[in-house]
């Protein structure tokens, strides 16, 4: 009962997360059509992030709220977006035995059918976004499926102390799909 109650604190720390309210001496931001844009999509996203978790159970439900949690909390894990993902599902009690490779090839090989992924799926693809390099990510589901763009619970990675983050990202090369059984 403890850990339901917890998830509702997380989810309603996220709500209030997305509502974007400037602190209480700061001024408003001024409302432009860009602005209003990227309020749009964070209020989408977040309800892509509920979707998944109201649609998941057993042990991915637990590595979502486990990820979400961390993500809110601002935790910052040593080393890259493997060691984040790694330590997240293994406190959520996906260790690394637990966890069922779906598909494994190489970047540059041949990539995964889209149907394939499921949420809370830890997935490497290669990030079009910055310098095409190999990256891994949480999906959590589609923002856009016929074009390949899906949203990703991200960590930066290269050792640089930023928290997780939700981002969408091309995922028309992803190479190697695990998921928690």
């Amino acid at each position: 009962m403890k850990k339901i109650g917890f998830v509702c604190l997380i989810l309603s720390l996220a709500a209030c997360n997305v509502s974007h309210q400037p602190k209480s001496n700061q001024s408003p931001p001024p409302k432009s059509k860009q602005s209003h844009q990227s309020i749009e999509q964070s209020q989408d996203h977040f309800s892509l992030i509920n979707q998944a978790m109201m649609q998941s159970q057993g042990r991915v439900k637990a590595v979502l709220a486990e990820t979400r949690k961390m993500t809110l909390m601002q935790e910052i894990i040593k080393g890259g977006c493997w060691d984040f993902l790694d330590t997240a599902w293994t406190r959520a009690g996906v260790p690394r035995q637990a966890r069922q490779i779906i598909y494994a090839n190489k970047i540059g090989g041949t990539y995964a059918n889209p149907n394939q992924l499921q949420i809370g799926d830890w997935i490497y693809y290669v990030n079009h976004s910055y310098h095409d390099i190999e990256h891994s990510g949480m999906f959590i589901g589609w923002t856009d499926k016929p074009r390949h763009i899906g949203l990703i619970l991200s960590y930066a990675g290269e050792h640089r102390a930023e928290p997780a983050r939700y981002r969408e990202y091309d995922l028309s090369h992803v190479y190697h799909i695990t998921r928690a059984e």
